[in-house]
């Protein structure tokens, strides 16, 4: 089994870094804040930015048509552009007062998937649903889901994985790539120590899980969900990762500092693995 140890990057600290993303084109990093509703970004010459949204943000994708990203947050669905944000989906008749967007990921196709969790503190059960806004129209793929994470499509796209941490699972799904709908739902893994949390795949096929609770990340099986090998990461709660740099080879991890006390709880971290990344879909609001 292989082993692997994350090292962290000096990029700041955060309440709730999450959504990690590398663009290859334009050799930036991405992620969110959740709890402080930011989106940050880093360019390959170090320069970071970053922009506030006034509410939590659960996910920054990047635009197919632009260098905006698609913001999933907790009133909406934003398209962020030239520093400014427009909501281009109102999810207050969808959600519950006490829910906002979670994880977000684009589909081979360009549309965007996205997935709901509680607000902070909210005295409730999770639930929620797993969404798909396609050409202007939200769907609804997966009813009662728990907390919606992390999001892949296989190699030959005709599967999708889900983690959904209030199962303690990654699920596997038929994937029609041409509708985007879902079916034949089956648990590819479940996690006993930690709960998984946002993942990423890579050219082979393999997912990297990140494991809440678990300080580290899980290289599984994309084909049994077996466990190939680990990422240990010195932070309590690691919640997603993503491949990145010139030869998508390098694992971007983001982790939680919300209530933690350790040197590098909410910090961002990377690690050299064995394994190539893909390039990562972007969204399309018109397809």
């Amino acid at each position: 089994m292989k082993q692997f140890t994350a090292q962290p990057l000096d990029l700041g600290k955060y309440r709730l870094g999450e959504g990690p993303y590398f663009d290859p084109d334009r050799q930036r990093l991405s992620w969110v804040d959740i709890l402080a509703g930011e989106l940050h970004c880093c360019a390959s010459d170090g320069t970071q930015s970053c922009f506030r949204l006034g509410q939590p943000l659960g996910a920054a994708v990047p635009l197919a048509d632009s260098n905006g990203f698609v913001l999933a947050a907790q009133d909406g669905l934003y398209a962020l552009e030239e520093n400014s944000a427009r909501r281009i989906l109102d999810l207050t008749p969808v959600y519950q007062p006490f829910q906002r967007s979670n994880d977000a990921k684009a589909d081979p196709a360009g549309r965007l998937w996205f997935g709901a969790s509680l607000l902070d503190g909210a005295p409730h059960d999770p639930y929620g649903d797993l969404y798909c806004f396609d050409a202007g129209v939200l769907h609804r793929r997966q009813p009662d889901t728990r907390i919606a994470n992390g999001m892949a499509w296989s190699l030959e796209r005709s599967s999708f994985y889900f983690s959904d941490s209030g199962f303690h699972a990654v699920f596997v799904y038929d994937y029609d790539a041409a509708t985007g709908a879902i079916a034949n739902r089956r648990v590819l893994f479940q996690v006993e120590q930690g709960v998984p949390d946002g993942l990423c795949i890579d050219a082979s096929g393999d997912l990297w899980v990140a494991i809440w609770g678990g300080r580290r990340v899980e290289y599984r099986s994309g084909r049994d969900g077996s466990l190939l090998g680990t990422v240990s990461v010195e932070a309590e709660h690691v919640t997603s990762c993503c491949f990145g740099g010139e030869d998508l080879r390098t694992l971007y991890i983001t982790t939680a500092g919300e209530d933690l006390s350790g040197p590098w709880d909410g910090s961002l971290f990377s690690c050299e693995v064995n394994a190539q990344g893909l390039r990562p879909d972007r969204a399309r609001l018109s397809l």
